[in-house]
């Protein structure tokens, strides 16, 4: 049995790792401090996070902003409004990006390169905002759900990345073979690009589920109805509030000053609360996708 030799390292290699080691403890401690802080300032007496005694480990636990927060039946709306436009319109980015990659993947496709480059020309140029809202206006899609899932379902930057990706990754033999057995063009796709496309899908769903989540602009523009708000915008309107609120209290008596302040004290671990209420849900998904990524994201994103 053959004894496997290690290189062994020289003085330069040792400094090297030594930096990149330092470097990648830095830049942890810079991403994990304000996770931790949020946390710490969601839970800890809201006097001393306002006033800077709270800056890592949580000091005087206290739910109270989880029971106003959760009590709040704006938030809970919200919520749900986010949790409805982030599955449909993630369905409808997906029922879009992946047929329209796959056209312009195979090489049988007539005028795909004209396709391509008119859907890259896009990424560069748009309307802009007020024709866009006229758009929008004269279609009758104000006030509705699909003013904030149909102007944008496709990506073409996901379409570029996934076209690659089933051009690298599916065998173009494995598609003759299965035409020749006389397969049609959908049930290929279904029965077979699908099912070997699991990758690219889940790393599509993450991107085009993310950006709904933390969508809120679309909804600013093209919604006045307030309960259709989705969490982000809810989560806006409670910031704007504390801050009309602040202004007020040099105006107004000793005892309803207090009040005033201590309610504002209360909304500022609120809003923190509000940051992990809204951000939960994309912490618990990611872990389970990200053993695509390697195989999904990396492959696709050599374009061609």
């Amino acid at each position: 049995m053959t004894k496997t030799k290690l290189v062994k390292e020289t003085k330069t290699d040792k400094i090297f790792l030594g930096f990149v080691y330092v470097f990648l403890g830095v830049a942890l401690l810079i991403v994990l401090y304000p996770l931790l802080y949020i946390i710490s300032a969601s839970i800890s007496n809201p006097h001393l996070v306002n006033s800077g005694e709270m800056w890592l480990f949580p000091k005087d636990i206290t739910l109270d902003g989880y029971r106003t927060l959760l009590g709040n039946s704006n938030i809970w709306r919200g919520y749900l409004n986010t949790v409805y436009y982030t599955a449909l319109g993630t369905t409808i980015n997906l029922l879009v990006t992946l047929p329209c990659a796959y056209a312009l993947a195979r090489a049988d496709f007539y005028g795909r390169k004209a396709f391509t480059n008119f859907m890259l020309v896009t990424m560069f140029l748009s309307g802009g905002l007020i024709p866009s809202y006229l758009l929008i206006r004269s279609l009758g899609m104000l006030n509705t759900v699909w003013a904030l899932v149909i102007p944008g379902c496709v990506s073409v930057y996901n379409v570029v990345v996934t076209r690659t990706f089933f051009q690298t990754t599916i065998p173009r033999e494995m598609e003759e073979a299965a035409i020749v057995d006389g397969c049609s063009n959908f049930r290929l796709f279904m029965k077979i690009i699908l099912p070997l496309s699991t990758p690219i899908i889940a790393v599509m769903a993450l991107f085009y589920g993310v950006g709904h989540w933390n969508s809120f602009f679309s909804a600013l523009i093209y919604l006045s109805d307030k309960s259709m708000y989705p969490l982000q915008l809810v989560l806006r309107e409670i910031l704007i509030l504390q801050d009309m609120s602040s202004n007020t209290v040099s105006n107004v008596s000793a005892d309803t000053a207090n009040m005033l302040y201590s309610k504002q004290q209360l909304e500022a671990v609120i809003k923190y609360g509000v940051m992990i209420v809204s951000t939960l849900p994309i912490i618990i998904i990611y872990p389970f996708l990200q053993k695509y990524f390697v195989k999904g994201m990396m492959v696709g994103s050599i374009k061609g």
